[in-house]
């Protein structure tokens, strides 16, 4: 079930990066520049997900029953998602970022903040899921729940501030966006937490599962509301 899941969620990423990036055309551009930041953010995961589907995605870690002696089992490390991360989540970020400033100065250090601390965000629950020392491992989720909660403040109050200068439909549509992707983004760390590369609570099938639907939901839906939103405040 697992390699389907990831064909299945790498077609639909390419299908959606298309449909995005086709949205651009014919468009000034503000637009055209939103469409292809988030026309290449389900781009580039689908890519990752058809390594991930072929195995060059992923690597077996040993798990702590075996490292303490008591097995002999194995876990799958999924260190495609990383890579995807890595280059998509400051994509998103700097497109909320520029919604919410759509209008006044795109102040760029906000925007810096905003992916410095993702970025060691998604460094750090990287050493988590890679880690075979289970102290050194909660550690790293420590310090990623850190950096995302550094992620949060950018968007909830260094950039809500300087969202406030916005006319109310930006502010509006600022605010919709940020609580969809931070809702979302918070299904992250739940399922890590509780997949095996942490606590072990879920088969590794359903974490794969969990995580490909947010991934979607994510990238292609909130690229679609983001352009659709950022259509219509260009035109108000």
């Amino acid at each position: 079930m697992t390699e389907s899941v990831l064909w299945i969620t790498a077609l639909i990423m390419f299908a959606g990066g298309t449909a995005l990036l086709f949205m651009g055309k014919r468009r000034n551009e503000t637009e055209g520049v939103m469409s292809l930041a988030h026309g290449i953010v389900p781009i580039i995961a689908g890519c990752l997900y058809v390594a991930m589907a072929t195995g060059q995605g992923a690597v077996l870690l040993p798990t702590d029953a075996t490292l303490a002696g008591a097995a002999n089992t194995t876990r799958i490390f999924w260190f495609g998602r990383y890579i995807d991360w890595v280059f998509t989540t400051p994509l998103l970020l700097v497109s909320l970022g520029c919604l919410g400033m759509l209008q006044g100065r795109k102040r760029a250090d906000l925007l810096l903040g905003a992916v410095t601390a993702d970025v060691l965000m998604i460094v750090t629950a990287f050493a988590f899921s890679a880690s075979e020392n289970v102290v050194s491992r909660w550690i790293w989720f420590i310090l990623s729940c850190v950096a995302f909660l550094g992620v949060y403040y950018v968007i909830w109050v260094s950039q809500m501030e300087a969202n406030r200068k916005e006319s109310a439909e930006v502010q509006s549509a600022y605010k919709r966006s940020a609580t969809i992707l931070s809702v979302l983004w918070m299904v992250y760390p739940v399922i890590l937490a509780i997949s095996p590369d942490g606590l072990g609570l879920v088969a590794d099938s359903v974490s794969v599962l969990v995580i490909a639907i947010t991934d979607v939901l994510a990238k292609v839906a909130f690229g679609f509301l983001s352009l659709s939103d950022d259509r219509k405040l260009e035109r108000a």
